[in-house]
């Protein structure tokens, strides 16, 4: 695919760069997501005000794109997992992105470079909802030429360590 073709639309102007304690507060956010400005003010050794700011800046910049919680999928009743890979029509990206972030379950989407163009994550409930997905869903989208599945044993979140942005 043209690397235009894989460029996203609307990124808009490159974030600024980020310093240690910008870094820092990456890091301590992304290990949780729920902690309070005085609690990362104290942590990166800034005032609360500065941290404000500078976590309002990370999202404004685009940088922090939100917060979210870590799910244990089997807990939540999505038992089956798989890592799909899709080779698509060539300049179809836009189109099939759109159709792929419809269908349930589906928790990342990423086009790839190599052997298959696209690379999909779902969860299900259960191995006959993945099934569904894969043989109606999937393959009825016209832009899909083929799919191969790789079904998830077991999975681990890791949690940024020292040294992660």
């Amino acid at each position: 695919m043209a690397a235009e073709q894989m460029a996203d639309e609307g990124q808009g102007p490159a974030a600024r760069p980020l310093d240690a304690v910008d870094r820092d507060i990456l890091r301590m956010l992304q290990t949780d997501g729920r902690a309070s400005i005085r609690s990362v003010a104290e942590r990166v050794h800034v005032s609360r005000a500065n941290a404000y700011a500078r976590i309002n800046r990370l999202l404004d910049d685009g940088v922090i794109r939100g917060f979210t919680a870590r799910v244990d999928h089997e807990r939540a009743g999505q038992g089956a997992s798989a890592y799909i890979t899709l080779k698509i029509v060539q300049n179809s990206w836009r189109t099939v992105r759109e159709q792929l972030q419809a269908l349930p379950g589906a928790a990342h989407i990423a086009l790839v470079s190599g052997d298959f163009d696209v690379l999909l994550l779902v969860h299900s409930p259960d191995n006959r909802a993945l099934r569904e997905l894969v043989l109606t869903k999937l393959q009825s989208i016209p832009e899909v030429l083929s799919t191969r599945t790789l079904l998830v044993f077991e999975e681990t979140d890791l949690d940024p360590g020292p040294g992660t942005p």
